[in-house]
C-alpha cells in the first residue's frame, strides 16, 4: 500500500493522545514531549489544521495538562478506556467527519496508546506521521522500540519541524509569517 511519505496540510489531523498530569510526570523526558506536543497544536491552529485530543479514563488519570487545555478552545477532548483512539467512536467519527487522510501524531504511550492508534489507522487506510520529539513513554526503551515497530507498519516518523515546514511548503506566503515566531 503506498503512503504519502511527505506531508500534505490537505487532510491532516493532528491528533494528542493522552496528555495527561498523571501519566506525562512519569514519562522519560516528559517536558520535552509537552513543549514539542504545545508547539504541534499552535502550528496546526495557525494552519487550521483539526486537532483532536484524546483522554484515557480521566476519572483515573486525570484530564488533559492544563498549558494544553488552555490552547483547545473547541474542547475537541475525546474519552476512552481503550488503548487505541479508535476505540471511541466519536474518534473515528470526528475522522470522517472532516475528511481526515493523514494522522499527525503526538502524545503518550509511544508503545501502548500511539501505536495501537497507529496500527489501526494504517489499517484503515490512513498515513500516519508520528512526531518522534513530540511523543514519549516512561521507558526511553519502549519509546525507541515503539518507534520502530510503527516504522515497519508503515507509519512515517517525522519531527516536529520536518513535520511544520513540510505543512508550509514555501516561504512567501502568510501562513509562514505567522507560525516563524512559533517556531523560535
Amino acid at each position: 500500500m503506498h503512503h504519502d511519505q511527505k506531508l500534505v496540510k490537505a487532510g491532516s489531523v493532528l491528533v494528542v493522545v493522552d496528555v495527561q498530569d498523571k501519566l506525562l510526570h512519569a514519562i522519560h523526558e516528559w517536558r520535552e514531549v509537552l513543549t514539542n506536543t504545545i508547539k504541534m497544536v499552535k502550528f496546526a491552529h495557525a494552519l487550521n489544521i483539526p486537532v483532536f485530543v484524546t483522554e484515557q479514563y480521566p476519572r483515573g488519570l486525570g484530564q488533559t495538562n492544563q498549558a494544553l487545555l488552555e490552547l483547545i478552545s473547541d474542547k475537541v477532548i475525546l474519552e476512552k478506556t481503550v488503548f487505541s483512539c479508535f476505540g471511541s467512536e466519536e474518534f473515528a467519527g470526528k475522522l470522517d467527519q472532516v475528511g481526515a487522510k493523514t494522522l499527525v501524531i503526538t502524545g503518550i504511550e509511544t508503545h501502548i496508546c500511539v501505536n495501537q492508534t497507529t496500527l489501526d489507522a494504517l489499517a484503515r487506510g490512513l498515513n500516519v506521521h508520528i512526531i518522534a520529539d513530540a511523543v514519549g513513554s516512561r521507558a526511553a526503551f519502549n519509546k525507541e522500540i515503539g518507534l520502530k515497530k510503527m516504522r515497519q507498519a508503515g507509519a512515517v516518523i517525522s519531527s516536529v519541524e520536518m513535520a511544520l515546514y513540510e505543512w508550509l511548503e514555501r516561504s512567501d506566503t502568510k501562513e509562514f509569517k505567522t507560525v516563524l515566531p512559533l517556531v523560535k
